[in-house]
């Protein structure tokens, strides 16, 4: 149980560090080298694996909080727990509700803007960063 309780505690440090580098290294890298629409396709492509390995991450986390909780360790609906939760719904609305109209909107065909739909799955991204780095810091914290 070490070895999971080990896990629990550094996955949310080594998930938020590899969100950063997408967000900071990988995109804006991708726009300075190549034109415009081969950089957007590729940082598309990068966040799709971004978006599906966000929501297994997820799932690996309710499943470590859940044997967390059936150990007594915690409550069932613990801080850990809601801010795994979070990142999951960070993923599914900023990710898969968002994503799949930002191609009608850079066409002029949807209610809002290509920059507004880019500017809110950047807010999901973002705030799934924010709750990562709590949970992480909370995660170093020492054992009582």
């Amino acid at each position: 149980m070490k070895s999971l309780e080990r896990l629990r505690r550094l996955l949310p440090a080594c998930w938020v560090g590899a969100l950063l580098c997408l967000a900071m290294i990988a995109a804006p890298a991708s726009f300075a080298l190549l034109d415009r629409a081969d950089a957007g396709r590729v940082v598309g492509q990068i966040f799709l694996q971004e978006a599906w390995l966000s929501l297994v991450l997820g799932l690996l986390l309710l499943v470590l909080e859940r044997l967390r909780a059936r150990r007594g360790l915690h409550p069932v609906l613990s801080t850990e727990m809601l801010l795994s939760l979070g990142t999951m719904f960070c993923t599914l609305a900023g990710y898969f509700a968002v994503q799949p109209f930002m191609p009608a909107a850079k066409s002029g065909h949807f209610a809002l803007s290509f920059g507004q739909l880019h500017a809110t799955s950047a807010m999901f991204f973002g705030a799934k960063i924010l709750l990562l780095g709590v949970l992480a810091w909370r995660g170093a914290a020492p054992s009582r």
